[in-house]
């Protein structure tokens, strides 16, 4: 089954109904202004647009009914065939019906070529209607499909994200809580400085874990609170290269504690000594972030 789209097509059926009832009978000779007064015009008209609404708002339920149960792209020949079926075995009996109903009306024999004609008239013009309401719908479709491709991509993306975060905390928490046990030990006055870029980068975290985006120069300054501890832990063994303008780094957005995962992942998975020291560069390329 497929998904209910609405259609606001109110005022193209008055206008529509109103022209194909005028048009229609003065085009088959079914309506004669001639030797008529008002009142009959007026009646006649009525009547011709009476059967126009019928016809227009019996297969526009047909078609919505059929819209709602049968998708183009799982069976299109399918719906076809019904669309076609239900147009013509819908609008040809009630032309003739009504037709015949009128011929009775003004006394006068019934003209079946004329009845033929109008009813093969009418048919098509509801067959040319339908496929405009359907190509109507295919376009309403796509740009439902795409607006959902797009919310569910996003909510992917979030859901990464989230789990990445998710991962950080007993990653980064043990590998720091190591390093100051470590330095503890071995200088005191690093301990300090390490506790102290310690406590400010993981307010940081705690802060902006649920914030969609942050400015890029917020990123930025504490990043470099990480990379405080970075150095303290590995010294000259790791080098990061931030080539980011302080004034473009006020235009941008940035999902928080992103460029913080990257490099805990590069400290996480490599080994970072004298033996193999780390060079991490960190630049704008256009809209993009590259490290």
């Amino acid at each position: 089954m497929s998904q209910q789209i609405k259609i606001n097509d109110k005022l193209v059926r008055i206008i529509g109904v109103q022209f194909f009832g005028f048009i229609i009978p003065n085009a088959t000779g079914l309506v004669s202004n001639e030797n008529r007064s008002t009142l009959f015009l007026l009646g006649a008209y009525a009547y011709f647009m009476l059967i126009s609404f019928l016809i227009w708002q019996g297969n526009r339920w047909i078609l919505f009914k059929l819209e709602s149960k049968y998708n183009w792209f799982i069976n299109p020949a399918q719906k076809i065939v019904l669309l076609l079926g239900a147009n013509i075995f819908y609008t040809a009996p009630l032309v003739v019906a009504m037709l015949c109903a009128w011929y009775s009306f003004i006394g006068s024999p019934i003209n079946w070529s004329v009845v033929q004609i109008t009813a093969i008239v009418c048919v098509i013009c509801v067959i040319f209607i339908t496929h405009v309401y359907e190509t109507i719908f295919l376009i309403k479709q796509r740009e439902t499909d795409i607006i959902e491709t797009e919310r569910l991509e996003k909510s992917r993306v979030k859901a990464q994200l989230e789990a990445l975060k998710n991962q950080i905390d007993p990653h980064f928490m043990f590998n720091s809580l190591n390093s100051l046990s470590y330095l503890i030990d071995e200088n005191p006055t690093k301990a300090k400085n390490f506790t102290s870029s310690l406590a400010e980068v993981y307010r940081y975290i705690l802060s902006n874990k649920d914030a969609r985006l942050v400015l890029l120069q917020d990123e930025l300054i504490f990043l470099n609170k990480y990379m405080e501890l970075l150095q303290l832990r590995y010294g000259d063994d790791l080098k990061v290269e931030l080539s980011i303008d302080n004034q473009i780094s006020t235009n941008y957005l940035i999902p928080p504690i992103s460029i913080f995962m990257a490099l805990e992942n590069v400290v996480k998975h490599n080994e970072i000594s004298s033996r193999y020291p780390m060079r991490v560069n960190i630049e704008k390329n256009d809209h993009w972030l590259n490290v």
